[in-house]
């Protein structure tokens, strides 16, 4: 940890290489809970401009609820800057409307759809990682279930599924200074990305089939249908946002888990306990770090004025181990009772769209893994891995190798 703030850079990437810094943003909390980073930021965007940084509970929920004061229009990342076309860079009207017509995909019988198929997977996904015995878990479990449930949304065909997550995750991983791939090259993945979509688009449009993509194809409202753009967009936005934090709430919880053998030997004893458990482990791993606002009109915020034009972070984890909203944050805990932590955003017009699906995802797949297994046991040292477009806004588990013993 930093002797002092003003040493403190939190747009480097070492700085999350054994997760998520809670003793820095502790320090944060305690001291300076409003703080203005220096200018040590280096983003394609930010010119090395300086940025705000929230990170008590209060603070981030009262900025996530009021959207006419802090807009998400440049986009959630300190080095993006937004299209405007996806649902994280829009605010006020078009932001309601584009949301109101994706959830409209999300019919009560494509949802039942969609959690009959995530137990599917999940039976064949912990099946087959029990037959291997040793697994890499986090891509051999962990992403294969929300790859699979992103890809049945989308109505991938199986033989192109592999082509595109591994091409998604190597853009996101060009962020890491570890990961040998330059930026140019991460700038041609995004284009393969985004192609790809707008050609599964054209073959919705012309056959569709059932799935959400088909539906959001034709559905439309009194200002006509969603553009090709704005599918685009959604495509590119579900295949990097859904699958990333889905797979490192999986890997993160059942790393935390296997250091906590009581709590997952009573897991494994009490099924019933899963749903406080999924909650617990989503407050614990938070995987989004962070989103990024500008702010709208001169205000404030905490006793510090904030000006209009202001760039301002929300970082989520240091919200979910704030001591003034949970009691004994730093213990985890699957009987937890009072639980509203900020991991999909925490309320507001910006709550995570795709929420109860993760849940049910979480949810699903640790109760496959927990019925199928004997025990579970770690075998080799985890590595973390920064990800994002320009910035490190996701931080997830890179590898957890662990040896399976079926039931």
């Amino acid at each position: 940890m930093p002797s002092s703030l003003d040493q403190l850079d939190l747009t480097n990437p070492d700085l999350y290489r054994q997760g998520f810094p809670h003793e820095v943003f502790k320090q944060l909390r305690d001291e300076a809970p409003v703080w203005r980073h220096p200018e040590t930021a280096d983003f394609s965007d930010a010119g090395g401009e300086s940025f705000t940084v929230l990170s008590r509970y209060e603070h981030i929920q009262a900025a996530n609820r009021d959207p006419e004061t802090f807009l998400s229009a440049k986009g959630p990342g300190l080095g993006y800057e937004g299209t405007g076309l996806m649902l994280t860079d829009m605010d006020g009207a078009s932001h309601l409307r584009q949301r109101k017509l994706i959830s409209s995909g999300f019919t009560p019988r494509m949802t039942r759809r969609l959690e009959g198929l995530a137990r599917e997977w999940a039976v064949k996904i912990v099946d087959s990682a029990i037959e291997k015995e040793t697994v890499e878990f986090v891509q051999e479990v962990a992403y294969q279930l929300p790859m699979h449930m992103i890809a049945d949304i989308l109505g991938i065909p199986l033989e192109e599924r592999d082509w595109l997550f591994k091409t998604t995750n190597d853009m996101l991983l060009c962020v890491d200074p570890e990961y040998p791939v330059s930026e140019s090259e991460r700038e041609g993945l995004a284009q393969s990305v985004f192609g790809y979509g707008h050609e599964i688009l054209g073959r919705k449009r012309e056959s569709s089939t059932d799935d959400v993509l088909s539906l959001l194809a034709t559905v439309s409202d009194d200002q006509g249908p969603l553009n090709d753009l704005e599918l685009d967009a959604f495509f590119m936005l579900l295949t990097v946002a859904g699958s990333e934090t889905t797979r490192n709430a999986i890997s993160s919880g059942l790393q935390k888990l296997m250091a906590e053998p009581a709590q997952l030997a009573e897991l494994r004893e009490d099924p019933t306990l899963l749903k406080s458990a999924t909650e617990e482990i989503i407050r614990w791993t938070s995987p989004v770090a962070y989103f990024k606002r500008i702010v709208a009109r001169d205000t404030e915020i905490g006793g510090v004025a904030l000006s209009e034009g202001e760039r301002v972070s929300l970082w989520y984890p240091s919200a979910n181990r704030d001591e003034r909203a949970f009691d004994d944050p730093m213990r985890f805990d699957i009987h937890r009772k009072k639980n509203e932590h900020v991991a999909f955003g925490g309320g507001g017009p910006h709550f995570c769209l795709g929420a109860h699906l993760a849940r049910r995802e979480i949810m699903i797949l640790f109760e496959e893994l927990l019925s199928r297994t004997e025990s579970i046991e770690l075998v080799g040292d985890p590595t973390w891995s920064v990800l994002g477009i320009g910035n490190p806004i996701l931080l997830s588990l890179g590898k957890l190798p662990v040896r399976l013993k079926g039931a």
